[in-house]
């Protein structure tokens, strides 16, 4: 994932595009030393920028496309391969599963180590996009709902279709 020239920092992409100043990234940072976060998120509750802003900046600063989950098909296996609790530690939605690759929207896909605990636990490789954390928070609550994903019954009407695939999904009753 890392090339080999420096990453910009997300700071510096936001007043490279003209959303935040310079003063106000200091105070933010400020805000950071007090109060653990990240930074995008501190920005954002201080009204400093827009949750868009940050997408684009994540987006840029780390070559991950956007993705946005209300204009997707979510399937319902992708959400089955990893738990609710994994999906909200490090705040992803699994959104599709082909094979042994799994297709997650995350809000900062530069989480090594969310990308390896994901890998492991689903025994998948991951395909990361970036989304607003707002979309995912409200997606994790949608998606891992137990009235919305009963893990016994094959009736399941929320998603019918994979990402890639034309035909039915078929619930799967065995392990992995």
């Amino acid at each position: 994932m890392a090339g080999s020239s420096p990453r910009k920092k997300l700071g510096q992409i936001l007043i490279d595009q003209g959303v935040l100043s310079q003063e106000n990234l200091e105070k933010a940072l400020e805000v950071q030393k007090k109060e653990p976060g990240l930074l995008g998120q501190i920005l954002i509750r201080m009204e400093l920028v827009k949750e868009e802003d940050i997408v684009i900046a994540l987006a840029t600063q780390f070559n991950y496309p956007y993705l946005a989950i209300q204009n997707f098909i979510v399937n319902a296996e992708a959400v089955k391969a990893v738990p609710a609790t994994l999906a909200m530690k490090y705040s992803f939605l699994p959104i599709d599963k082909v094979n042994h690759i799994l297709t997650v929207v995350m809000a900062d896909p530069s989480n090594e180590d969310a990308i390896r605990e994901i890998e492991a636990v689903s025994s998948c490789r991951v395909q990361a996009f970036v989304g607003t954390v707002s979309e995912i928070e409200e997606s994790i609550r949608n998606y891992y709902q137990p009235s919305r994903m009963p893990e016994s019954k094959p009736d399941d009407q929320k998603v019918k279709m994979s990402f890639k695939s034309s035909t039915p999904a078929k619930p799967d009753r065995g392990g992995a």
